[in-house]
């Protein structure tokens, strides 16, 4: 007989599984019969029965009826001893085997949590109790250090006491339990974090909370691991968080009131928790009661009398009272005021009902001192604003119409003289011409229209005397003031005095024309010019023209070469003068056009000795501006532009012709340079061509913006112009230019050149 596996002992841990399998090594399997295990009390064992869950030993025929296992579905230290494989062969013969099955009870961790939390201060064990068959020993380590018992430690039974454990305790410690007689080795890595109970920050004695407002505190507190928080209201020893209108966040300790009410007003205790235990502080919630102002009148007073403008309001505490002109920051003081001697500032307070009287006295007052005032009510809940007014009383006075002018008329048409005299109270009107009240002549070229505040007298003047001066008088109770009002006779203007040409192109003229006098309030309304060839003798075929005061006069579509007479006239209101300001002027040939214009606004280089420059918004592209030029008698049908980068090294100027660019464009105003290096100056040439030619070029200087670079080619200059002959430039750190380009190339071709040059010489 042989058993499998082939040790005579077999020994293997408490709990865990054996497999033995009997076989007989015989001639012919076929004469084996009665194969059988028997246990420890030589008692055969049976197979597992059909249908049924496995018994904790059992046998099972394999390999088709010629061997027999032996199955320990889980080892018992009772099952430990000699079992027997038997068999008869040919039925006479006697086959067995033993084989002897020891059982250990191995390595088991019986209290060792690897999580483990200690009180700061206190003595701790890590426990780590292990049970083992042979019995094991424990040793301790940690970060792979072994630890002896000394000092602070000491290796116990129940696992490894630390004597007042502290923070720096904290860790990963290694429990290692050994079987020497089975050789059986196992680690238990227990992480140790020592708690601190938590210590709540004091909070303030006192805290202020405004009625009707939100309210908040923060509650702070240290302990490990970190508190959670809950506030009490100790008067009625409630959770603040189960109350109405109030919220407690428990991670960061803050209490929030979304509305604070009077009866909010209590102590309210901050408590931090954690596993370690519990800590606390106090503080008292004082609600105040925000100021109202219940009391601020309007007020009326004559000029020269004494204001007397009073204020009452109420609050917890009783506030403080100032005014202040309304729209401005400075507020009146107690007391006589230092930059007014008569205004005096009063307050009285009732502490105890909380109520206080503000009184602001103005004596003399002025016209000035009408207007709005405010009251303001301070306390430590709120600041409380009422606006009042002090109404000034003052007789009549016309300041507003002293600066206006005569009023005119002419032919017969009525005029119209508005008289408003400012008063308080309001002012009656009356009209009087030549010393005598207008309502007294009944006269039907006179007539009053009544309006509100305002009285119009309407003259008609059939005839030159009602060209005269007419008095306004306005009275009310506290006096009266009167104001004269001119009534004019309009005429057209005066002649031009003078006209002279300005810019003369072939087509067109601009002239600069001298205004004649005029009198107050009767502007002129526009300029007038007739033109003809100076052939012509009658003016009546001649060109008009008219022009508004503030536009430049310009008279266009003339033809070259062409002799030309012009004559100027103005107009106002009333008609045209006569003409004047004779100018003959011939107008050149048809040339190349003027000069374009450029619109960019120039800024100064760096440089002293440097031209104005242009610069662009961005490192690649600038948009160039021009207005269109005169054509001198043939249309612009183009434009041409150039524009070239340039540098400067130790006075030597190079433009850089082969990187030029020129473009001739269509009619337009404006055109795009794009694909320009950043940080890098431009010379830009501009020119108009019609059909005769082109016109004088136009130049600037323009800089586009710095931009992202090439760092590869090291320190090189940025470029400037000194002027529009060339460019300049000074060492500012890597090359401006996109590197790889045949401009960039040269540039830096350039830059070594000279500064070499420079070395060397």
């Amino acid at each position: 007989m042989k058993i499998l596996p082939a040790s005579s002992i077999q020994r293997k841990p408490v709990g865990h599984s054996l497999l033995l399998t009997c076989r007989p090594e015989v001639p012919d399997t076929n004469l084996i019969s009665d194969l059988r295990w028997n246990d420890n009390r030589n008692m055969t064992i049976l197979p597992k029965p059909a249908g049924q869950s496995s018994p904790m030993i059992y046998t099972e025929s394999i390999a088709g009826g010629t061997a027999l296992a032996l199955i320990f579905n889980s080892l018992q230290e009772n099952m430990a001893g000699t079992y027997y494989c038997a068999a008869s062969y040919s039925v006479t013969e006697k086959l067995n085997a033993a084989v002897v099955v020891e059982t250990y009870v191995a390595i088991t961790w019986k209290d060792a949590p690897t999580d483990q939390r200690p009180l700061m201060g206190t003595d701790y064990i890590v426990r780590c109790e292990v049970t083992a068959n042979p019995p094991a020993t424990v040793d301790w380590l940690r970060n792979g250090d072994q630890i002896k018992s000394s000092g602070r430690y000491v290796i116990e039974n129940r696992g490894l006491l630390i004597k007042n454990i502290t923070e720096a305790d904290d860790g990963v410690y290694t429990c290692r339990a050994a079987v020497m007689s089975t050789g059986e080795l196992k680690n238990r890595e227990i992480r140790v974090e020592v708690q601190i109970m938590p210590e709540v920050q004091r909070l303030p004695q006192v805290m202020d909370a405004v009625e009707g407002q939100s309210f908040s505190v923060m509650c702070n507190a240290t302990g490990k691991p970190v508190p959670e928080f809950q506030w009490i209201k100790k008067g009625t020893q409630q959770n603040a968080a189960d109350l109405d209108r109030f919220s407690v966040n428990a991670i960061t300790g803050q209490l929030d009131i979304s509305t604070v009410e009077q009866q909010d007003h209590d102590n309210y205790a901050c408590i931090a928790r954690n596993p370690a235990g519990h800590s606390e502080s106090v503080m008292k919630l004082n609600v105040l009661i925000r100021p109202k102002i219940i009391e601020f009148i309007n007020i009326t007073v004559s000029e020269n009398e004494e204001a007397v403008f009073v204020c009452k309001a109420f609050g917890r505490p009783a506030p403080e009272i100032t005014f202040r002109r309304y729209g401005t920051v400075e507020e009146y003081t107690i007391g006589l005021q230092v930059s007014d001697d008569r205004i005096i500032l009063e307050q009285s307070t009732d502490d105890e009902k909380g109520e206080t009287v503000g009184t602001l006295r103005i004596s003399k007052l002025a016209t000035t001192d009408d207007g709005l005032y405010e009251c303001i009510a301070r306390n430590r809940g709120d600041v409380a604003f009422k606006v009042g007014h002090i109404t000034v009383e003052y007789r009549p006075i016309f300041d507003h119409m002293k600066a206006l002018p005569p009023v005119y008329t002419w032919e017969e048409r009525p005029a119209n003289l508005s008289c408003f005299a400012q008063a308080i109270p309001n002012a009656t009107i009356e009209w009087r011409f030549n010393d005598r009240r207008v309502q007294d002549l009944y006269d039907q070229n006179l007539r009053i229209e009544n309006e509100g505040l305002r009285s119009d007298l309407i003259v008609t003047p059939r005839d030159r005397r009602y060209y005269t001066a007419y008095k306004c008088v306005a009275n009310n109770r506290l006096g009266s003031a009167e104001h004269v009002m001119e009534l004019r006779e309009a005429r057209i203007p005066e002649s031009v005095p003078q006209a002279k040409p300005r810019i003369v192109s072939a087509t067109s003229i601009t002239f600069d024309i001298m205004v004649p006098p005029v009198e107050p309030g009767l502007p002129l309304t526009a300029f007038s010019v007739q033109w003809k060839e100076q052939f012509q003798s009658d003016w009546n075929f001649a060109f008009n023209r008219t022009w508004s005061p503030d536009s430049p006069y310009i008279v266009e579509g003339l033809r070259p070469q062409t002799a030309y007479s012009f004559r100027f006239a103005a107009r106002n209101v009333v008609g045209l003068s006569q003409w004047g300001a004779y100018v003959d002027q011939s107008t050149p040939r048809r040339s190349e056009p003027e000069t374009p214009r450029i619109l960019h606004t120039p800024i100064q280089d760096e440089e002293e000795d440097s031209d104005p420059i242009v610069t662009s918004p961005y490192a690649d592209h600038f948009d160039m501006r021009w207005s269109i030029p005169v054509d001198n008698g043939e249309p612009i049908d183009m434009y041409r532009i150039k524009y070239c980068p340039g540098t400067k090294v130790n006075g030597y100027w190079t433009e850089m012709e082969e990187h030029c660019i020129e473009q001739d464009i269509a009619r337009m105003t404006n055109f795009e340079m794009r694909n320009l290096q950043a940080d890098t100056y431009y010379r830009i040439e501009l020119m108009a061509h019609n059909a005769i030619g082109f016109s004088k070029p136009a130049h600037v200087l323009m800089k586009t913006a710095r931009g992202e670079s090439d760092h590869s080619l090291g320190t090189t200059y940025d470029v400037y112009p000194a002027g529009f002959g060339g460019f300049s430039t000074a060492s500012r750190g890597p090359f401006s230019a996109r590197a790889g380009s045949p401009q960039d190339v040269t540039l830096l071709l350039l830059t070594v050149y000279f500064v070499c040059r420079f070395v060397f010489v």
